[in-house]
C-alpha cells in the first residue's frame, strides 16, 4: 500500500501580493487547474496562480487544521514563512 499525502499550500500573484491558501491531496494538479484558471473564484478573480509554499503531511485532520491555521496568521507573518523557505519566491510548481 502506499502512502496518501495533503498538501497545505500557499500561491500568490506577485512576489508580496495577493495569497491564497488551501489544502489538496494532489498539489501537482490543483495547482494545474489555478493557473489554468479552470477553478471559479478566488484565485481567478485576482490572478493568484504562483506556488510559493507548501507543507506535506500523511494525515487529512492535520491538513486541515494547519490551512485554518495559516489562514488566521496576521499577513507579516506568512510573508515570514514564505520568505524563510522560498526567498527568490520561485514558482515552486516547475519543480513538482
Amino acid at each position: 500500500m502506499y502512502a496518501k499525502y495533503y498538501y497545505i499550500y500557499i500561491l500568490a500573484s506577485k512576489r508580496n501580493g495577493t495569497l491564497y491558501i488551501g489544502v489538496t491531496s494532489d498539489l501537482k494538479k490543483r495547482i494545474y487547474e489555478h493557473k489554468n484558471d479552470l477553478i471559479e473564484g478566488f484565485t481567478k478573480k485576482y490572478k493568484v496562480h504562483i506556488l510559493v509554499y507548501y507543507e506535506q503531511t500523511q494525515d487529512t485532520e492535520s491538513a486541515i487544521r494547519r490551512e485554518k491555521q495559516l489562514k488566521k496568521w496576521d499577513r507579516q507573518w506568512k510573508l515570514r514563512l514564505i520568505e524563510e523557505n522560498n526567498t527568490e519566491w520561485k514558482d515552486l510548481y516547475d519543480d513538482l
